[in-house]
């Protein structure tokens, strides 16, 4: 398999942001559209699309494909994506390592899988028939995840390497959502970017969390963190040059501000493929060390419960 293109440093396509996109040079390289805001719809949203299109690379990201449900696969959502496809050309197409709904009926989430052998088949079967649908391979985004099902018998990370070889598609390692899970469950998020083979990583995602007190919310409405940052610089440094965008989805803010996330994470990687990977490194390490209480804290709490079962 050969690696995907590297775009450079992006940021999500949103309504709010279409005037400053369309005036001018925007400084940014590529742009990403959620793909079912353009899918059904003409008009204004798919004709500024088309425009940007014109001047950026695109990369479609969709969150209703369902991947990991039991329902059959959508032949008219599939259809509808197949179209916009070959309308816009994009340099990626992604959708999201999870499941939707059920019956039919949408719980409008992302929702994590159970990460079994019998899982992988299931999965493996469905996106390679979706991938012979839209001819062409797309890549699967890791979930934020609040929930860890006890009969899960391999890693996330095992999980979606494995994917990725047996069904032939990329990875959009999504970097807040390694570390928002690593305190919600209370694992290493070192030992998740490193288990993952690089030449499959298609794409970074980075974004904003926010703090509950009691666990970590994906909510896409606030600046990258410094840790999430950390484990950038460590991801730029296994995975090498990487596509990588910025989101922001809540509480969103001037094209100017979503510019200078972009080109902070544009400068981390320049520096930490240069000169200063050893401090990239220990940046790293320093939030493994700074989550370690908490896993300790999850793990034990984990070791109690499979005690008194």
């Amino acid at each position: 398999m050969t690696n995907f293109s590297h775009l450079g440093f992006g940021v999500g396509l949103r309504s709010e942001h279409y005037a400053d996109v369309l005036s001018g040079p925007t400084r940014i390289d590529w742009f990403e559209a959620i793909s079912e805001n353009y899918m059904d719809t003409g008009g204004r949203p798919l004709h500024v699309l088309e425009q940007v299109r014109r001047d950026h690379p695109v990369a479609l990201h969709g969150v209703a494909l369902s991947i990991g449900g039991t329902d059959p696969i959508d032949a008219r959502y599939l259809g509808n994506l197949r179209r916009l496809i070959d309308r816009i050309e994009p340099a990626l197409v992604t959708d999201h390592l999870c499941w939707t709904g059920v019956d039919g009926r949408s719980l409008y989430d992302l929702l994590p899988l159970s990460y079994t052998e019998e899982a992988l088949a299931h999965v493996v079967r469905r996106l390679s028939a979706v991938q012979d649908a839209l001819g062409r391979r797309i890549a699967l985004e890791n979930p934020s995840t609040y929930i860890a099902y006890r009969h899960s018998t391999i890693s996330e990370w095992e999980f979606l390497a494995a994917l990725a070889e047996q069904a032939d598609c990329g990875i959009l390692l999504d970097v807040n959502n390694v570390y928002v899970s690593a305190y919600n469950l209370g694992f290493d998020p070192l030992r998740y970017l490193d288990a993952l083979p690089p030449e499959r990583i298609a794409q970074i995602h980075l974004a904003g969390f926010t703090d509950m007190g009691t666990y970590l919310f994906d909510t896409h409405s606030a600046p990258v963190s410094d840790d999430v940052w950390a484990l950038y610089a460590h991801a730029v440094r296994r995975f090498g040059a990487v596509s990588t965008l910025v989101e922001w989805d809540a509480e969103i803010p001037s094209f100017d501000r979503l510019r200078a996330e972009a080109e902070r994470a544009r400068l981390i990687a320049e520096t930490t493929n240069d000169p200063h990977r050893e401090f990239a490194t220990d940046f790293a390490r320093g939030s493994a060390l700074r989550l370690a209480p908490r896993i300790a804290e999850i793990n034990g709490v984990a070791d109690l419960a499979s005690r008194a079962a």
